[in-house]
């Protein structure tokens, strides 16, 4: 009776560290793929979209604009 309830002890451990380390690299993989389809804007971005609306970006726009974004992460 001893031994198997340590026998389940230890593979109950050893299948939540297994469902740990998979569910990692699962998330890990889908992240990279989010990431490719939906890169963070950027400088580049923020421009074009201003001239798109037909105006001429300055650099003290695009940083405005930069540091607005990134002070609601």
């Amino acid at each position: 009776m001893n031994i198997s309830v340590f026998l389940f002890i230890v593979v109950v451990v050893l299948v939540l560290l297994v469902g740990g380390v998979i569910g990692f690299f699962l998330a890990r993989a889908w992240f990279k793929r989010y990431l490719e389809k939906n890169p963070p804007v950027n400088e580049n971005m923020i421009k074009e979209m201003m001239r798109q609306m037909g105006r001429t970006p300055s650099q003290k726009q695009v940083n405005q604009i930069l540091n607005s974004m990134n002070q609601y992460k």
